[in-house]
């Protein structure tokens, strides 16, 4: 309701004034939004990125999208491994993705996984 009001007085203000407010709203929007390297192509996955694609819709898909960073019910996960730090804050490294993966952290569940289905799955999340 604050915003309504402080638009419709910008309205009321002017013209110009409304214009230069929505193009400043836009340019901070704008500037927020940075482009994220892309996913590898699944063409190009090894054979241990493919299963561990396999593990991750088996596991992981139902809470995270793989090729976006908007929260499913998790966090998205696009570039995950290419940013300096996991929306926690912490660092992605494969150490500290296997700790919240095996054991959880806050919302999300321990994830069961052998040895194979966790290097896998790391290794298909490095393609992301």
């Amino acid at each position: 309701m604050y915003h309504h009001r402080q638009m419709l007085a910008l309205l009321i203000s002017g013209p110009r004034v409304f214009a230069a407010a929505i193009a400043m709203a836009g340019a901070l929007a704008l500037a927020g939004c940075r482009s994220l390297p892309p996913s590898k192509p699944s063409s190009d996955w090894t054979p241990e990125e493919a299963r561990g694609a396999q593990v991750y819709q088996q596991r992981c898909a139902r809470c995270h999208y793989p090729t976006t960073t908007h929260p499913l019910n998790g966090p998205g996960l696009q570039a995950l491994t290419k940013e300096k730090a996991m929306p926690s804050g912490a660092p992605p490294t494969d150490e500290r993705l296997t700790q919240v993966i095996l054991y959880g952290r806050q919302m999300m569940p321990a994830t069961q996984l052998g040895d194979a289905q966790l290097s896998d799955l790391l290794a298909y999340l490095h393609t992301l």
